[in-house]
């Protein structure tokens, strides 16, 4: 009868050598959870989590899917990342499986199982090689630059090579002294098996203990690696709130306000746990900071030493605008690029606000965009119009309000939200009466507030003036209550995410769309006629808070035609690049060197299209600058994709 495929467990060895592993063991087990503990001390300083996210669905994901890794930038070092992740991965469940078949009353480590055991973690231990040896040759003769190395990062993988390694010696050294029929289950271990010379007891076990003593040091230090990242992104990944949108910013409450006596973030303690747990969990590759749109154009601000300096104010309890500095924090766009990107999940621009909203609150902010929250909070517009101002526009365009239909009992759909800078700016005018326009061609019934509108408080919220926001909020929901509204339509994606994302917090939920997407809809049903252009001739920027906050990307495209006629940048969709009006930058001072809108304006210029198509007020005015002070201004045009809609319908 053939003997079953399996393998004898402590080969060779007496009770008192079992015993001395186990000792081993335990003590690795228990440095690592002592390290551990006291991280955790740390993340129970900051405040409780409210929050209920889909642990195992995010687990899954974002953990052993490994979502936010395969869809990373070429030069992220994806590849050999995804090799050391599942080949390591690979190994533990392995070893986990054997514990579990060792002291259980389940006994399956064997036939049919076994061989297929085998042969998988001979696999993956090749590719946890192939993964090591990548990231060894990456980090030493071609790192990105936004990579940083220690000396300990190189230790990490020769510690890992060399137990992995070790790993097949060990196991080729058992087939070699005690050869089984079923050995060519573990190809590499087998081949291994026949070079090798002739193994005797004495030595297999001193080869075993080498490689115990290796994986009990390595147990034992890896809270010390930076390797300890896939350890706290199983917590970091599970526990993020990822059914909310990147674009809700979390509301201050005044009951945390009594709590705490303070507004924001003035040390790491004020931020939630799972926010201090999820700086543990960064592993530094610099995959947020490659995409900062500030960082790129020399300012300050870098995302992973954000990460890294608010980690450090946890562990010394110093203030978070000393240990970032505010010149970085008032430098984010708050375009989420460095938050879509981040493989463990960690919302960067909900630490910066925070800390923002402590210097709002302490009188630190100064200069053009202080002077834009006076602005908002005497006249309810980012710009400082009167309300009154806000009808200008309208005049000659027979433009129904809300006020006068109610009046006249005359109901209306669609609340047309037209933005501060949509009835202020000369060049975002052009697209708030192009859309009217075209929503009277295609027959939709719609209003506007005209004076009643007031700012959504974006720019507010996101300089860090969080109580001007919500008061901002609050009154328009009492005006959208007050008129019944359902549907609202926006031409500015930063009024869109904020009524879409961040109202149903206070009582306001709607069916919030961006114009491109209401006029796309007009477009499908044949209300509209799109525009004809030779490929080649247009390409389009996405705004970040539609394409990359909100996920929005393909309506644009349809206005133009579709895809096939968009000739793309190297960066669109949601890895476009950001303008840099976001997060009130668009009120604030910078150098004409450090303009991000610059860099995009060049690599829209690339394309070769004489049209540029646009989809945000904010994205119009700076990129008109960009273009400009680039030299790039000439054979090309800037312009709504509202606006070629409507030309494309005279």
């Amino acid at each position: 009868m053939p003997e079953t495929p399996t393998r004898t467990e402590f080969l060779f060895m007496d009770v008192w050598q079992i015993i001395l592993f186990y000792v081993l063991m335990f003590a690795a087990v228990g440095i690592f959870a002592w390290q551990v503990y006291r991280r955790i001390l740390l993340w129970k300083k900051g405040r409780p989590i409210r929050w209920k996210p889909p642990y195992f669905k995010n687990f899954l994901i974002f953990f052993l899917g490994q979502k936010k890794v395969r869809h990373s930038r070429k030069t992220s070092g994806s590849p050999l990342h995804l090799l050391i992740f599942y080949g390591f991965l690979t190994l533990f469940i392995g070893t986990t499986l054997l514990a579990i078949n060792t002291y259980s009353p389940w006994k399956f480590h064997k036939g049919a199982y076994y061989l297929t055991y085998e042969f998988v973690l001979d696999v993956m231990g090749l590719a946890l090689i192939a993964g090591l040896i990548w990231a060894w040759i990456r980090r030493k003769y071609n790192p990105p630059r936004t990579l940083t190395s220690e000396i300990t990062d190189y230790y990490t993988i020769y510690l890992l090579l060399i137990i992995t390694i070790t790993g097949y010696i060990v196991e080729a050294a058992r087939m070699n002294v005690v050869p089984k029929p079923f050995d060519t289950s573990a190809p590499v271990g087998f081949l291994l098996s026949k070079i090798i010379p002739d193994i005797t007891p004495a030595s297999y076990l001193f080869l075993w203990w080498f490689h115990a003593l290796l994986v009990a040091f390595f147990i034992a230090v890896i809270p010390k690696l930076r390797l300890r990242h896939l350890f706290y992104a199983l917590l970091s990944t599970a526990g993020s709130d990822s059914n909310t949108s990147i674009g809700r910013l979390k509301t201050v409450r005044f009951e945390d306000i009594e709590k705490t006596g303070k507004i924001g973030a003035e040390t790491a303690a004020d931020y939630s746990r799972w926010h201090l747990m999820s700086l543990d969990a960064c592993m530094e590759c610099g995959r947020c900071t490659e995409v900062c749109p500030a960082w790129n154009v020399g300012k300050t601000l870098n995302p992973k030493q954000v990460v890294l300096d608010v980690r450090a104010a946890m562990e010394k309890d110093s203030k978070i605008a000393d240990a970032v500095t505010e010149e970085a924090l008032w430098a984010c766009t708050t375009c989420n690029a460095c938050v879509d990107v981040c493989p463990v999940l960690i919302r960067h621009v909900d630490l910066i606000v925070d800390a923002r909203r402590w210097l709002v609150s302490e009188g630190r902010l100064s200069g053009t965009a202080a002077n834009m929250l006076r602005q908002v909070q005497s006249t309810d517009h980012a710009w400082g119009g009167s309300a009154t101002e806000r009808e200008k526009w309208m005049e000659n365009e027979n433009i129904p309000l809300a006020r006068d239909l109610i009046t006249k009992g005359e109901p209306f759909d669609v609340l047309f939200w037209v933005g501060c800078a949509g009835a202020t700016d000369p060049g975002a005018l052009k697209t708030t009466k192009a859309v009217a326009s075209l929503l009277k061609k295609a027959g939709v019934r719609f209003a506007c507030l005209g004076k009643e509108e007031k700012c959504t408080g974006d720019p507010a919220r996101r300089v860090g003036d969080e109580f001007l926001f919500q008061q901002l909020a609050e009154q328009n929901v009492r005006t959208f209550e007050q008129y019944g509204v359902i549907t609202i339509v926006t031409s500015c994606p930063h009024c869109f995410n904020t009524i879409k994302n961040e109202y149903p917090e206070f009582g306001g939920s709607y069916e919030v769309l961006h114009h491109s997407q209401f006029l796309s809809k007009l477009l499908e049903e044949g209300n509209l006629q799109p525009p004809h252009f030779e490929k080649g001739e247009v390409t389009l920027h996405d705004p970040c808070y539609l394409a990359r906050t909100n996920r929005e990307s393909e309506a644009p495209r349809r206005l133009l035609g579709g895809k096939d006629k968009v000739v793309e940048p190297t960066n669109f969709g949601d890895k476009t690049l950001c303008c840099g009006a976001g997060g009130g930058r668009m009120w604030m001072e910078e150098p004409p060197e450090q303009r991000p809108g610059v860099n995009r304006a060049k690599e829209l210029a690339t394309t070769g299209a004489s049209t540029v198509a646009l989809a945000c007020p904010f994205c119009k005015i700076m990129l008109d600058a960009s273009f400009t002070q680039a030299g790039l201004e000439n054979g090309v045009r800037l312009v709504d994709i509202a606006e070629i809609l409507h030309e494309a319908n005279q």
